[in-house]
């Protein structure tokens, strides 16, 4: 997967939006406003920082080492970054719904409330 599939696939996802709220260099994807996915575009290979379930995150580290690392620039407990070109599409896929859901997850009712009427 390469970066703009990879953009596409989280652009697409219900409340989505994407930004560039640091520099010109660095895209944020958010979900109702909620930040869980952060693509720095200057940093080569492509990567990305997502969220992911802590114990999770320890297994994925030892099983893809040198690819999926501790969040560059993040909380190291909660975040990982990704080298997108390396990782099969369907991992990739499954770990973009899996930081996507973390943040859902944990939205206060209101909030909750204004995702859920969105269409999907």
């Amino acid at each position: 997967m390469n970066i703009e599939e990879f953009r596409l696939y989280c652009i697409h996802k219900k409340g989505v939006t994407e930004e560039f709220p640091f520099d010109a260099h660095t895209l944020v994807f958010k979900v109702m406003g909620k930040v869980f996915c952060i693509a720095p575009l200057e940093r080569l290979p492509p990567q990305a920082n997502l969220k992911c379930d802590p114990d999770r995150a320890v297994e994925l580290r030892e099983t893809y080492d040198g690819v999926i690392t501790p969040g560059y620039h993040m909380n190291k407990v909660h975040w990982n970054t990704l080298f997108i070109e390396q990782l099969p599409p369907h991992l990739l896929k499954e770990l973009i719904d899996h930081s996507y859901e973390l943040i859902v997850a944990k939205f206060p009712k209101k909030l909750r409330t204004q995702w859920e009427e969105l269409p999907d």
